[in-house]
Parts: structure tokens; sequence; C-alpha cells
């Protein structure tokens, strides 16, 4: 096909893939902005019409057939073709005894999230299936976090097993209409950004110095072999029920209760009772109908500012939090970059 003939749309970024762009230009061989979904399939799978199904969705969803441009325009855009190819690899292990497999995927996942995207090439994503028995396989499903959140990931794989279950018995599937995600830029472009930086102004006045925890950070030395470890601890069944049942009795949420706990060790380790950090708001707005079932990148980084008084009623500090939450979710299309210019922390530092 024609390459202009095969464009079906083109427009701009939203403020968080502006964010991801700049950091991924920035520090293109991080990997930080590629996210692994590795999943055990079980039973009998007829890989033809497996890739047929994620084909399907590919078609069906504008996000998984972008592409990402930069140059010799003031902002950057993406274009969305008409058609791509699947990005699929296949492979069989199934001589390959359990500890050798166990290996080779460790290996695998490893080799694959340094892996680098052509942003100039779609689909940002590449799929790879490896079959471990008969009736065993392992899916590692690889994208670029420019095209998809964590919300969209899942939708997409509910829809390519949907998809395939119908194939698979011979029936007739048809999937919900959708919106193309082209439809959210043009409403969030729509929006009213004068009372939006009125509001992140008034939220960031006389803000100056951002929340440090003394640990110095060179973009420049980030790379795949140095990235800050991370640790998952998960909560007790105990503990859990303990947290839903002081929000529930308080009328809280469990996001709240979270962002204050994290403002008061800030707080701690900063030594500041002025504390700013940054938190991660869905970004599907309520007034845009369909939205829940649209496919994108969505989420937007927001900045929480919260003063930790010595002494406070504690359910009285957490309730004024969950107000100012749900404030700054009207503004939450507001991009990060356009929040800090209106801040008073001086250009060149970031926000936290």
């Amino acid at each position: 096909m024609n390459q202009n003939k095969n464009i079906e749309d083109i427009y701009p970024l939203s403020p968080m893939q502006q964010g991801i762009l700049f950091h991924t230009l920035l520090s293109p061989n991080s990997g930080e902005y590629i996210p692994q979904v590795c999943l055990t399939l079980t039973g009998l799978l007829n890989i033809e019409q497996f890739k047929q199904a994620w084909e399907y969705v590919i078609a069906r969803h504008q996000s998984l057939r972008a592409s990402f441009h930069w140059e010799r325009r003031e902002q950057p855009f993406q274009v969305i073709y008409r058609q791509v190819n699947l990005p699929w690899q296949q492979q069989d292990w199934r001589n390959l005894s359990p500890d050798e497999q166990q290996d080779l995927l460790k290996n695998l996942l490893k080799t694959d999230s340094q892996q680098t995207f052509n942003l100039k090439k779609p689909p940002l994503i590449r799929l790879n299936l490896i079959q471990l028995t008969d009736q065993t396989y392992k899916l590692i499903w690889t994208q670029h976090h420019l095209i998809l959140d964590g919300w969209s990931a899942g939708l997409v794989i509910k829809e390519v097993l949907d998809v395939y279950q119908a194939l698979s018995v011979g029936k007739q599937f048809s999937l919900p209409k959708i919106r193309p995600y082209g439809e959210y830029i043009a409403w969030l472009y729509k929006q009213d950004l004068s009372t939006a930086q009125q509001f992140w102004k008034e939220q960031l006045k006389w803000f100056t110095t951002p929340t440090s925890l003394r640990i110095e950070k060179n973009l420049n030395s980030i790379s795949h072999e140095n990235q800050p470890e991370e640790q998952q601890v998960k909560l007790s069944q105990t503990t859990t029920s303990t947290l839903q049942s002081f929000a529930q009795k308080n009328q809280l949420t469990i996001n709240t209760i979270i962002q204050g706990a994290f403002a008061i060790l800030l707080s701690r380790y900063s030594g500041e009772q002025d504390i700013l950090f940054g938190a991660t708001s869905s970004g599907r707005p309520v007034g845009l109908t369909g939205v829940e079932s649209m496919v994108g990148l969505f989420i937007n980084t927001l900045p929480v500012r919260i003063k930790v008084p010595g002494q406070a009623v504690l359910i009285s500090w957490l309730k004024e939090l969950q107000n100012q939450q749900s404030e700054a979710l009207q503004y939450e299309y507001t991009s990060l970059l356009e929040i800090q210019k209106l801040s008073d922390i001086p250009a060149g530092l970031p926000l936290f």
C-alpha cells in the first residue's frame, strides 16, 4: 500500500505522551518506558487463530498503529496507519527441561526489555510465543508506554482472548463499538487551559525548592545495567482489611491514606513540612462518553502539594487532602511541563 494512502490520521500528543517522548529521547537506552506482559496460556492453542485475534484487535485500535515524529515540526505528533504488520516470533522449547526453560525465559525477558523500538515505525509492540509443553505456552507482549497505559493493556488482552475464544469455536463475534483515541486528543485540546493554569499556579504558589531525598540522580548515567532496584511488598490480608475498614469508617479512599502516609515519610526524610511529589491519575475524563473502553495512553502525572503540620488531627488532615485531590482531578488534563512553567521553582530544576 502507498505510504500516504496507508495514513489514517495525524494528531498531537497527550501531555503524558509528550513527557514520555522527551525522556525517551533524552535517555533512549534506559528501557524505562518499555513494559512487558508475560502470560501463561494452557490448553490446546490454535496459533494461527491466536495471531488472527491479535491482528483484529490491532486493526481495531488507533494507538496500536501509531508512530511518533518530532523533527521539522514545532510540536511532536503521532501518525496513525491503516495497516501494520504483526510483529510475531514463535519458539518451541518442548525438548528442554523445566530448569532450562526457566533460565532461557529469564534471559529472554531481560534481552527483550533492552531492545528499543523505532518510534517512527509502527506498531510499537512485539509478541513472542514460546511453547513449553504440548498444552503450555508463554506469551511475551512487549510494548512502548507511549501507546498504552495499564488500564488499556488490560482491555487489549481481554479483547484478544474474547476474539480468540470466538474463533476457536467458529462463532461470529462482534465487539462493542469503541471511540478512537484521536477523539480523546480532540477533547483534550478543547479544554479551558486558562482556568486550569490558574488552579495550578495557585496550588504551587511560593513553593520554590523541590522536596529532596538527598539522592543525586544523573540522567546521563541511566542504563539497563544500573536501573534503580525495585522492591515489592505484599500487605497481609489482616493489614489490608484494617486499611479498608479504616477508610470506609472515615469516608476516605485507600489512595488518600497512601498519599498521606507518603507525605509524612517524605517530610521526615527531607526535614520539610511543605511537601511536593508526583502522583499518577487515570486521566480518563468522566464527561467523555465511552472513555472507559478506549485504548491509549491516558494517565497523567500531577503534582501533589501537602503541608504536613507538626500537630494535627489525622482524620481531618486526610479529609482535607482528599478534597484537594478531588479538586485537582478537574484539571488533570494539564501537561506536567505546563504545570512546571507555572510554578515558582527555578528553571532547570524538576518539580519532584
